[in-house]
């Protein structure tokens, strides 16, 4: 049952959408110029379209038509010019190497740019073919890839237009996959057998996913005005439950507990199973939202939690019975309970004809992020201290070494692969390079010999036809989500399609790979030796991002414990900064340890940092709402004396760092304590104990980062 729902989730996911679109966008001019007669013009307008499909991410309607509309008119213009140029190595050379740089450089500004820049770079790689190229057929074959380009424009916008919230939906829905994979990450620390420090790790990384999720999600919901303003129900209710989803992620982030101590002392009891048990059924609750979110249908219900609470609070209450101290579960129970009762509410909006879905958030812009085209962006990556800048000039230099290669030695009549295959795996980052390169090789040979196998089997045209359409959907559907699996079927896609134009089989495969190797091998040793970015270089500014962000977290702790007026809004801010300097931090140490031995630096400690920190953020989020809901009375000076001096020790920490001209001021805050906040703590007063507990172990924490920050010489100066 849950692998045909999982079946039926691709099939209903953005990722197979956009493999169908795109596969009709390139399909249909292939088709109707066949049908004409005149296969090769229905081949250049079919590129125009798979090449436009490349910035067609998911985003803003605005966002994608823009970027469509800027490549389509690039694609005319880089046509002409490259086709105009092929005849002389000079005048090629030139465009090479100024489009080579530029377009890397535009990766400045943000992910879509930088896609632009692949696609103009792509489309130049592609008109390097033909030597033979006159001005009028130069004109020509322009023209025809820029119709390819706006027939697929088109018809992007025109689906969009026709189903505007499908996309919203369809990312919602990934983004609450990815909240319940990290609800079972959080269950299994209450398994004795799972190992808890590689779980942490896991749970770091899925923290990097989910807010990549979320961000796109925002920018679909919130950038949408056909979204933000409508007043229909299924409009306002996928704003609302990503509005719940978030806030369910953010609580079970929050509730960070000593999970060896809790093992230890609950191991022989019916308790840690019965959490997980539970813990694990709301995952599957969230899965099952998630696949009526897709198939755009009503779900119901799988479990009755009130069952499950019934069995922890029976066991807790054995094990209180035994004489342990149960006061943890019983908090594990409480934020439980919450978390159903969420649940429960999002399958209650599904069962209301309401439209008047409330939002909390008071001015939801100020969530998103805003991409800023000033060129003086691009000014200040002009220096090899730039990633950008060092990637762009190794670009340059590695595909003129390709053109020269493939210009003066034979390696086929498709030798601009070799360019292509450059062009996709080498990337600003060693460890990206090498992935990439890794699953480019790998999926080439596996899908070759596929396609060849396909081809020694089948003879009837239908059938051979009917397996390239497959490919070809699966090919762009998993090419942005699995690079492997998308090169997997990619390559037998263009087996078929060969030989469809007469082209012998054998000759292609051997072709296709002996080009990817040269290709392959060209950018890996490139990223090694040319101006090479290692991730060691980058720990730094990452580790003092997180360090700022965690200080002025807690800091708004210490506003709301004195009695400050504290903004919503600004609290959700300065929390979100928390979770996407994490979660930058996370994928910059992810990276670092794909690469060299020799490049990588204090690992166990970056590791013991990030951890750290992640306890950190969950504790100071779980004291916010602690402090939220206390008794202002509970609240004394000696609260504000242990968090101000957990502040010190950050704010120290964080001046260890040597900061450039480029990163973010860093500014100790002065938050006054008001003269009329009681001394002390209050006699038997179990709130006030409880919080200094948990500002003692915040304070544990800070000092813990300070020593792992001092002992990491070679990093800090």
């Amino acid at each position: 049952m849950k692998q045909t729902q999982e079946i039926k989730t691709f099939f209903y996911s953005q990722y197979f959408a956009d493999g169908l679109r795109i596969a009709f966008g390139a399909l249909v001019p292939a088709l109707i110029f066949s049908y004409l007669g005149d296969i090769h013009t229905g081949i250049a307008v079919s590129l125009g379209a798979v090449i436009t499909s490349i910035v067609d991410t998911p985003g803003p309607t605005k966002d994608r038509r823009n970027a469509m509309a800027v490549l389509v008119g690039m694609s005319f213009l880089v046509s002409f010019l490259t086709k105009t140029a092929n005849p002389t190595v000079i005048s090629t050379i030139v465009l090479l190497s100024s489009l080579s740089f530029s377009m890397c450089m535009i990766a400045v500004y943000g992910t879509r740019a930088a896609s632009l820049g692949t696609a103009t770079l792509l489309i130049m790689i592609l008109n390097m073919d033909d030597l033979r190229m006159t001005t009028n057929s130069s004109l020509l074959h322009a023209f025809y890839t820029t119709l390819g380009g706006a027939w697929y424009m088109a018809l992007s916008l025109i689906l969009t237009q026709f189903r505007p919230f499908r996309l919203p939906q369809q990312a919602l829905a990934e983004s609450i996959e990815n909240t319940a994979e990290y609800l079972r990450l959080k269950a299994n620390f209450y398994d004795p057998k799972v190992d808890s420090d590689k779980n942490y790790q896991k749970l770091i990384d899925q923290q990097v996913t989910i807010h990549q999720h979320q961000d796109i999600v925002r920018e679909l919901l919130f950038k949408s005005k056909a979204i933000v303003k409508d007043s229909t129900k299924l409009g306002r209710l996928l704003v609302i439950i990503f509005t719940d989803m978030v806030d369910i992620f953010e609580k079970s982030m929050a509730t960070h507990h000593d999970y060896q101590a809790i093992r230890k002392n609950f191991e022989e009891t019916d308790v840690l199973r019965a959490i997980r048990l539970t813990i694990n059924r709301m995952a599957n609750e969230m899965d099952n939202i998630a696949y009526h979110i897709y198939a755009n249908s009503r779900p119901k219900a799988l479990y009755d939690f009130k069952t499950d609470l019934e069995h922890i609070k029976t066991a807790i209450d054995q094990a209180d019975a035994k004489g342990k101290n149960t006061m943890v579960l019983k908090k594990i129970l409480v934020n439980i309970r919450d978390l159903t009762n969420k649940l429960h509410n999002i399958y209650q909006y599904f069962n209301t004809n309401r439209t008047d879905f409330k939002n909390d958030e008071t001015d939801l812009t100020k969530f998103l992020s805003h991409q800023s085209f000033n060129p003086k962006i691009l000014k200040d990556n002009l220096t090899l201290r730039s990633s950008t800048f060092r990637h762009a000039l190794r670009m340059v230099i590695v595909m003129l070494i390709a053109y020269l290669i493939t210009r003066f030695f034979f390696f086929g009549n498709h030798s601009y692969w070799i360019l292509m295959t450059i062009l996709v795996i080498l990337k600003p980052g060693w460890s990206l390079t090498k992935q990439r390169n890794y699953q480019r090789m790998a999926g080439t040979i596996i899908g070759g010999l596929a396609g060849v196998g396909i081809l020694l089997v089948v003879d009837q045209e239908i059938v051979k036809f009917i397996c390239l359409m497959v490919f070809m959907v699966l090919a762009y559907s998993f090419i942005r989500i699995n690079y492997i699996l998308g090169v997997m079927f990619l390559t037998p896609y263009l087996l078929l399609l060969y030989s469809f134009l007469g082209v012998g089989t054998l000759a292609i495969l051997k072709e296709r790979i002996v080009d990817t190797i040269t290709g392959s091998l060209l950018a890996f040793s490139s990223s090694y030796i040319i101006f090479p970015s290692w991730e060691s270089e980058n720990v730094q500014s990452g580790m003092r991002k997180l360090l700022i962000a965690n200080y002025n977290y807690l800091a708004k702790a210490l506003e709301y414990i004195v009695g400050s007026p504290v903004s919503q809004t600004d609290y959700k801010l300065v929390r979100k900064d928390v979770y996407v300097n994490m979660a930058n931090m996370t994928s910059i140490f992810q990276r670092m340890i794909t690469e060299p031995k020799s490049k990588q630096k204090n690992v166990k400690d970056l590791n013991r940092f990030l951890i750290y920190n992640h306890i950190l953020s969950s504790y100071s989020v779980a004291l916010v709402n602690v402090v939220v809901n206390m008794d202002r009375a509970s609240l004394t000076t000696e609260h504000v004396k242990i968090i101000r001096k957990s502040l010190k020790q950050l704010a120290q920490t964080i001046l260890q760092f040597k900061s450039e001209a480029q990163d973010q001021t860093f500014n100790e805050l002065d938050v006054k304590t008001p003269a009329t906040m009681p001394e002390g703590l209050p006699d038997e007063n179990e709130d006030a104990r409880l919080l200094t507990e948990q500002l003692s172990f915040i304070n544990k924490i800070t000092n813990d980062l300070n020593k792992i920050c001092e002992k990491m010489e070679l990093l800090i100066s």
